[in-house]
């Protein structure tokens, strides 16, 4: 059984008991909850959780794939084939407990982002979240619409698997772990942007990907380097595995 949320506390915290302890449970997150109710629990590092049965990954799960990738890219090339490179994907997140995307923000964001693309001749692929407050969804697409590129306007499928295909940069909000991990899955220059207030698990994850190559604050301007693609999801469902045949072996 894997688990992810608070939600699911009420049954995976009992599903050893249930079955005897024939059902090996894994709980994604930190459960805030004794972690011996768990065969495995797999918190983000930023959590900091500490334990025999921890397996700490960086970021979070996630469905990406290459193969998912390209899959979704093929649904929107008509689309984006003709558009310039460089190719940036902007991926923008919105209101949680510590972040908001106020105008003034979403201002300075686009106002960050004409003058590199004119300069580079290149083309913007931007797509939003539910929690993108209007105003500034609004205030983004007006300001940049005269770009090449695409902009989602919520309509149809999403083309957020597509544009991290096409992109050559991925500018990612502050506020999502799960955009970050998945922007750093591709192997592509990941930038992360600024939004309106803070949290110190975020800047720990942004630090962590900083310190593994795979991601650099936004400063307006573009560059390339190179680094290994995370393939968290992968590791950590090996780790599962691995010890799921541990415990079949045991006497």
């Amino acid at each position: 059984m894997i688990a992810a949320g608070r939600a699911t506390l009420p049954l995976s915290i009992r599903m050893r008991r249930w079955t005897g302890a024939r059902t090996f449970v894994v709980q994604i997150q930190d459960p805030r909850t004794p972690l011996h109710f768990f065969d495995l629990v797999a918190p983000p590092n930023h959590d900091r959780v500490k334990g025999d049965n921890v397996v700490s990954i960086t970021g979070s799960p996630h469905r990406l794939s290459p193969e998912r990738l390209k899959a979704d890219y093929a649904a929107f090339a008509d689309r984006i084939d003709p558009l310039p490179h460089p190719r940036v994907a902007v991926l923008v997140g919105g209101k949680s407990k510590a972040f908001d995307l106020s105008q003034e923000r979403a201002a300075a964001i686009a106002n960050s982002l004409v003058l590199p693309l004119e300069q580079e001749g290149g083309s913007l692929l931007m797509t939003f979240s539910r929690r993108t407050p209007q105003k500034a969804r609004d205030l983004l697409a007006a300001r940049l619409r005269d770009l090449p590129g695409v902009v989602w306007d919520g309509e149809g499928a999403n083309p957020y698997f597509a544009f991290l295909e096409a992109a050559d940069f991925i500018l990612v909000t502050e506020d999502s772990a799960n955009m970050a991990t998945e922007a750093a899955s591709t192997g592509k220059p990941v930038f992360i942007v600024k939004m309106d207030g803070q949290h110190l698990k975020f800047r720990l994850l942004h630090d962590e990907l900083e310190a593994k190559g795979a991601a650099r604050p936004w400063g307006g301007a573009f560059h390339g380097w190179t680094y290994e693609p995370l393939r968290e999801t992968d590791r950590l469902a090996g780790e599962i595995l691995s010890r799921m045949d541990a415990r079949a072996d045991a006497p």
